[in-house]
């Protein structure tokens, strides 16, 4: 039997661009989502035009129904990491903190806990679907995989391939065969395991060097060949841009020196040798995501713009380590697709809603003309479909137009007292148009986990693995 989900329901309905996301924003004070027996939308609209066939489905009230966030850039190895001080930016916090914890997962015993933990954490967050940088350790990528497919959760992981690295991380290194052999392995066994179809699939599984810094030119030629043959598939790939570029020994300065490529960009798309000449395959494409992309050049935003490659904006993360604003204006008005990423563990937040209030935060305080205050339609976009665009999944999940995967979550705010207090005292406006807008900005922003009662993937209810 179909079942009835009533409350006030937000999402961005369509395929819109971030331009043109207030136009889709749907609100529906006193809504009505079916889900049908397929687990798929069959029904949005107002409670009170309910269609009759309906009318004795089982009902759930709620106050609030959102599409499910979608974290599109976590580190599943650094669960128990989140804002560890490492006392210096993000090379240094890597060996001080970031190496030595992503080693114990080595341990089955550590990686089961972790995974369960992980998973808890994702539904707590109201995460349904996240683009996952994996663990080193198959032992614990197999639990990870396993347990989030008991929850009932959607996935992208892979674990995350080092060939080369400093001392700190060399429990992680495995030889340029042995992580393609890896890799491989990972692909056949996990990737659209559960359906057999990338496309409707909630398990799959990404290419994952950790960043350029971890491989060489050989293994990415090598990584290359293997995307090559398995993109049509639906792999992903996945790893990090432009994050920390101060001068002479940050990331950016260490890249470019390492290959004498023209830009950061340029190792993923195939150009990684010197003077950034061919040397294998591209990496770039609908189904890759880079995290961070904070300090691009023009070149490389018109490059992940042609090519469909999403950047995973983590601002969290980014205050954090102290690597600088990606600017907002800039990077969207080139075309790229910029969804949300959590980033745990130098980001300190599970649930993307927080990681949307900070990036309203840093973008409101970008300097001079590049400063703007993000509509909270765009903001809501940002962290629902724009991440189904991100994992080339859109047309699965992301809003709640009929016919979609029913993955969304119910929001009870009196089970957060601060939230309840700012929806139903803080509303100021007189008219409606303004008033809904002041409605859910606030609920993005003041939202925590607490409210969030349920979560619901593909219509079925998300179960919480026991810790122990």
């Amino acid at each position: 039997m179909p079942a009835v989900y009533r409350g006030h329901v937000f999402h961005i309905t369509g395929s819109p661009t971030l331009a043109d996301a207030a136009e889709h924003l749907v609100s529906l004070p006193d809504g009505a989502l079916v889900v049908g027996d397929d687990g798929k939308v069959a029904w949005l609209g107002p409670f009170a035009s309910l269609p009759a066939r309906f009318a004795h489905a089982p009902a759930t009230r709620t106050d609030y129904l959102l599409p499910g966030f979608v974290d599109t850039h976590i580190h599943f190895p650094q669960s128990y990491a989140t804002a560890a001080h490492g006392g210096g930016q993000l090379l240094e916090w890597l060996d001080h903190c970031i190496f030595p914890t992503e080693g114990q997962f080595a341990d089955p015993l550590f990686a089961d806990r972790a995974a369960r933990y992980f998973t808890r954490r994702r539904i707590a967050a109201g995460t349904t679907a996240a683009m996952v940088f994996g663990s080193a350790f198959p032992v614990a990528q197999d639990a990870l995989y396993r347990t989030t497919r008991e929850a009932g959760l959607r996935i992208v992981s892979g674990r995350g391939v080092q060939t080369v690295g400093p001392a700190a991380a060399q429990a992680l290194l495995t030889s340029e065969s042995r992580a393609i052999e890896l890799v491989a392995d990972e692909i056949d066994r996990w990737h659209a395991i559960d359906t057999g179809d990338s496309r409707t699939a909630k398990l799959q599984v990404a290419v994952v060097p950790r960043f350029s810094l971890s491989v060489t030119r050989e293994t990415l030629a090598a990584m290359g060949e293997l995307y090559e043959g398995v993109r049509g598939k639906g792999v992903y790939f996945h790893s990090h841009l432009n994050e920390d570029n101060r001068p002479g020994d940050g990331e950016i300065a260490a890249v470019l020196g390492s290959y004498e490529v023209s830009n950061y960009l340029d190792t993923y798309d195939g150009k990684f040798l010197a003077g950034s000449k061919v040397g294998g395959h591209s990496l770039l494409g609908r189904r890759s995501v880079l995290a961070h992309g904070v300090h691009c050049q023009d070149s490389e935003l018109e490059r992940m713009a042609e090519t469909g490659t999403s950047i995973a904006h983590c601002p969290t993360s980014q205050l954090f380590l102290g690597s600088g604003t990606m600017p907002w204006a800039r990077t969207t008005d080139f075309g790229v697709n910029v969804a949300l990423g959590t980033d745990v563990g130098a980001g300190d937040e599970w649930l993307i809603s927080r990681v949307a209030g900070d990036c309203y935060k840093v973008h409101i305080s970008e300097e001079g003309e590049a400063g703007l205050a993000l509509h909270p339609a765009e903001l809501l976009f940002t962290a629902t479909l724009a991440g189904a665009r991100a994992l080339d999944m859109e047309h699965a999940f992301g809003n709640l137009d009929v016919g979609k995967d029913a993955d969304f979550l119910l929001i009870d705010t009196a089970l957060w007292e601060p939230l309840a207090a700012t929806l139903n005292m803080g509303i100021r406006a007189e008219s409606e148009a303004q008033a809904t807008l002041e409605e859910l900005f606030n609920l993005l922003i003041g939202l925590r986990q607490p409210a969030i009662a349920s979560v619901y993937v593909q219509g079925q209810k998300a179960v919480a693995p026991p810790l122990d």
